[in-house]
């Protein structure tokens, strides 16, 4: 006689129902379509606490608001923000309310920079109004589409900026092609600048990423800046020797000790072009 097979559900079932109870089945989402379902009604209500709580702000605070909306993307980085922005946890793209007294500085750059951007605010808290762009910036293509937006109307009197681990497969004839568009765009300004150098990435063959592809970038930026006169600050030498203790194991990212420590650099680079104090 063939054995008889019965599906964990079923067998929970038979279980629950021979001890007197009822089996309602898993708490869980049963399928694909249920799982998005409820992903859909979470982000909705998400989104109206989130709306609600945006109409109570300052004109100022809303239109920052909106450019997030039109600039952090759908897929990931908005949802995220949107929570964040109803639960009141201070993230890097909090609206800056500027201190007219203080010098205004801009930070361009990808995940790693937004990673970094609340140590560097706190590290320059009373010296510096410290803004970021309205997204993960990514490769230099999309820093010549998307430069006038970060930039806004508003005067700066520093920017900081990086594009690499986006660009670790752009050519790098285009890749320093791109920079140096970038650097005349920034100059235009007549802020300081200061180039960041990109933080080491690990070797993974199944994301196409080699270390060795930041390196050479780097060292074709440093070329571009040298050119122009542009400090660096270099991340990538500073935190290579303690990469086993900053960085996550097997991705581009840091771990909060990691992101202080990048904040420091970057906040010492910073303070090192401002004005000195009265």
């Amino acid at each position: 006689m063939t054995p008889l097979r019965l599906s964990p559900r079923l067998f929970a079932t038979l279980i629950v129902f021979a001890l007197g109870g009822t089996y309602l089945g898993a708490a869980e989402p049963t399928n694909a379509a249920e799982a998005a379902a409820k992903k859909a009604e979470e982000n909705a209500r998400i989104d109206a606490q989130y709306q609600a709580k945006k109409a109570t702000l300052s004109p100022e605070r809303q239109a920052w608001e909106t450019l997030l909306e039109q600039n952090l993307g759908n897929a990931f980085y908005l949802p995220i923000h949107k929570r964040d922005f109803v639960k009141g946890t201070s993230t890097a793209w909090d609206f800056v309310a500027d201190d007219p007294r203080l010098p205004r500085v801009l930070i361009i750059g990808d995940s790693v920079s937004r990673g970094y951007t609340l140590p560097v605010r706190a590290a320059l808290a009373g010296r510096a109004n410290v803004h970021r762009a309205p997204e993960n910036c990514g490769p230099t293509a999309n820093g010549l589409k998307k430069l006038d937006v970060w930039l806004g109307s508003g005067r700066w009197d520093i920017v900081t900026f990086n594009f690499g681990i986006h660009d670790r497969a752009t050519p790098l004839a285009d890749y320093t092609d791109r920079l140096e568009r970038i650097v005349a765009r920034l100059k235009a300004t007549g802020a300081k600048l200061i180039w960041v150098a990109t933080t080491p990435i690990p070797d993974d063959a199944a994301k196409k990423q080699t270390a060795a592809s930041i390196a050479e970038r780097n060292a074709a930026a440093a070329t571009v800046m040298a050119r122009h006169g542009i400090p660096t600050a270099d991340l990538f030498a500073a935190v290579t020797p303690q990469l086993a203790t900053l960085q996550n194991l097997n991705d581009v990212h840091f771990n909060a000790a990691g992101y202080d420590f990048l904040g420091r650099q970057v906040a010492a680079a910073i303070a090192a072009q401002l004005p000195a104090a009265k």
